[in-house]
């Protein structure tokens, strides 16, 4: 079994984020200043779904980041994962949203992770109709988050659209993880078509 990264060590959104005890979350007037935020805070993360994102690259895993850049993501029936460990292993992408329309800022992002984190515990998996995506969007419409991305009432769709389009590369290795299955499988399909 791979050996999972705390969130001190996952993946940066930029190059020049240092992973260190200072680089955590630092709230003032209810905002976060961004030199001493964690590099994952207030981001939707994806991660790649074997073997769906093979076939489909803009199919995967999704789950949410804390204000201290801890993930939390829905893993199966009644088990929601919220110590910064998702269930594909650690994130290959991730879209920061906006939190300065929040009236409560970090505690109140924090509070509505929370209460989904609650909720998806009381919940059957089910991978069409509610999933890792819907964790997500039922905590960004708990939050009540005004319209980052024009968005107002957040669904699995609206999601995976925006992280695929918007969402950054922690790095070539995640971009390699979700594109390079595709790529092969295209390949291999257009050399056999040629035989």
């Amino acid at each position: 079994m791979q050996r999972q990264r705390s969130p001190d060590t996952m993946p940066t959104l930029s190059s020049n984020n240092h992973n260190n005890a200072n680089n955590v979350a630092c709230i003032a007037n209810n905002t976060a200043t961004s030199e001493n935020l964690h590099p994952l805070a207030y981001t939707i993360l994806w991660s790649p779904l074997p073997p769906i994102t093979i076939f489909f690259p803009f199919i995967g895993h999704m789950g949410i980041a804390t204000s201290k850049g801890v993930a939390c993501d829905f893993q199966g029936p009644y088990a929601v994962g919220d110590r910064g460990r998702m269930a594909f292993g650690q994130p290959t992408r991730a879209l920061r949203i906006d939190v300065s329309s929040l009236p409560g800022g970090a505690e109140q992002w924090d509070e509505a992770i929370m209460e989904a984190n609650a909720e998806y515990r009381t919940r059957m998996h089910n991978i069409c109709c509610d999933n890792c995506h819907s964790h997500v969007a039922y905590a960004l419409n708990f939050m009540e988050i005004s319209g980052p991305y024009g968005i107002r009432n957040w669904d699995m769709v609206k999601l995976c659209f925006l992280v695929f389009f918007k969402g950054r590369f922690l790095g070539v290795g995640g971009f390699l993880r979700q594109f390079l299955p595709f790529g092969i499988l295209v390949l291999i399909w257009v050399v056999a078509k040629a035989i």
